[in-house]
Order: C-alpha cells, then structure tokens, then sequence
C-alpha cells in the first residue's frame, strides 16, 4: 500500500522539517543580523563556499590568471551555508536571493555587485575575453549549455542530491523520478562528447567550466557518492572529459578553495594570495 499525503489547504511551516539543513531554511527572504563584509587587497572580491556552483568561479579565476592576467586576482572569503552565513546583511546587500558565490568587481569606478554563478563565469569571460569563443555560432553554442547547466543542475542537486543523501527518510518515488532525469543528463552529456573534445567542440569554455563542477564531481565520485548507483561507468565519454578537465592545474587549484571538507591539502577556506593554494597543494600525498 502507498502512503499518501495530503496536502494541506494552505501550507504553514512545520518547526522541524526535517533534513540537514533544516535549521536555516526558511520561506522568507532578506537578512536576519547584521554583517558587514569583509574587503581584501585585490580588484575582486568573492564570498563563497567550495561547493559545485561556488567551484565554477574560482576555477574560472584560476584560469584566467594561469594565462597572466593578474587583474583577475582575487580575495576568497568563505560563506559557511550551514551556519547562515549567507543571511547576514553584507551579503543579503550583494544577493538578495542569499546563495553562494556572490562576487564583487571593485576594478571599475562604480563596483559592480555580481551573483548567480553563471552570470559571473559570463561576466568573467566578457571583461577579461577568455572561455567563450568570438565567432557567432561558437558564442550561442557555448550560452546554449551554460544556461543548460543553470536549469539541470538543481535536479542534481536540490533533486536527486537531497533526496538520495540529505533527506531524512528515503522516499522511492522522488529518488527515482531525479535519478531517471539526472540519468538522462549523463547520457546527453556522454552524446556531446562523444563527438566532441569539449562540451562545444575543441575549445575549453565557460561551459566546461560550469558543467564540470556538477556532472564531472559526480561521475569522478566526488559527490554525492552515486557512482555504483548511476551506474556512470557505462558513460565512457563523459569520463574521459572528466578526468581530462580534472587534470588541469588551473582546476586543481580552484576546485579547493573556500572548501572546509576533505583532505588537509584540498581545505582551504580562505584564499588571498597564490601562495595559499601552493602551500595547500604542497601537503598532496605523494
């Protein structure tokens, strides 16, 4: 027999909803202290955490400044989601919606307030012209699948990663309803390149530098531990892109900061310099 429930005539909020998060979420918005932000040295600064959407911008920083550009250095403070951090004043100033990574461009003569982590890898590649191609075709193809990843990864995350990990009971129907759709993603994706070298063709873009974060994490098994589950082995092209942008130094470097789990050496929760990700990288077993 299938348990079923009922919906309320109008939905009020339970005090204990249940889930790790629990504690923060809330359905209203704006903030709820007051906190002011912190300013580094650099021209931008972000406020953020190392998960998948906080990784795209610091591996695009770290991208941009492995090809010399050293007015994409950066100060990285870390934005503790699990503490609320995101609620404070300062940061509700630069995103009312009150999610990670936020940044701020303090090079130009009005700073400009930046959230949504693909309208910062856009902004990023349009001011320093990096990761998305000149050419008409190359540049809609490449904003073709950066807006495919802002609108599939909530399935992965907020859908099959919530239900499958963070929910306090598991529940069949909603797993299997987010794992079919994240299943079909790994199979597009696996399509894409397998005529592909990058998602769009032969050059690394901001799309690569979106998707990777979710969809390459998750094959790699380093969210989420759903590898067995998805079965992803049987998606061999999308491995192999995996693995390659794995192995890109500019990704080694940004998937490790603002992050306050894992290894000693991929811990680093605040990020000022170059020399804060060396001296984290210098601890990787050899």
């Amino acid at each position: 027999m299938i348990n079923s429930y009922l919906p309320p005539k109008v939905w009020m909020m339970e005090n204990e909803n249940g889930g790790q998060w629990a504690n923060i979420n809330r359905p209203v918005s704006g903030p709820r202290f007051e906190k002011p932000l912190p300013v580094g040295e650099h021209p931008l600064q972000l406020y953020s955490m190392g998960t998948p959407n906080g990784q795209k911008v610091t591996i695009m920083l770290e991208e941009l400044l492995a090809l010399g550009i050293r007015e994409a250095e950066y100060d990285a403070f870390l934005i503790a989601i699990g503490n609320g951090d995101q609620f404070g004043s300062g940061f509700v100033a630069i995103n009312p919606n009150s999610k990670i990574p936020v940044m701020v461009d303090r090079s130009v003569e009005q700073p400009v307030n930046l959230f949504e982590s693909g309208n910062i890898l856009f902004y990023l590649a349009e001011k320093f012209g990096h990761f998305l191609p000149t050419d008409l075709p190359g540049r809609i193809n490449a904003l073709n699948w950066l807006f495919w990843l802002q609108g599939a990864a909530p399935f992965l995350g907020g859908g099959l990663g919530h239900f499958y990990v963070f929910a306090p009971e598991k529940l069949k129907y909603p797993i299997n309803r987010f794992a079919m759709e994240v299943k079909r993603h790994l199979d597009l994706l696996d399509k894409q390149l397998a005529i592909n070298k990058f998602i769009t063709g032969e050059q690394y873009s901001i799309a690569d530098i979106a998707i990777w974060p979710w969809y390459g994490n998750l094959v790699l098994g380093n969210i989420f531990n759903a590898t067995e589950f998805l079965d992803v082995q049987q998606y061999q092209h999308l491995l192999r892109w995996a693995d390659f942008i794995a192995q890109r130094p500019a990704v080694k470097r940004g998937r490790i900061v603002n992050r306050i789990q894992g290894e000693e050496w991929e811990r680093i929760r605040e990020r000022h310099s170059a020399s804060d990700i060396d001296n984290a990288l210098s601890k990787y077993p050899k």
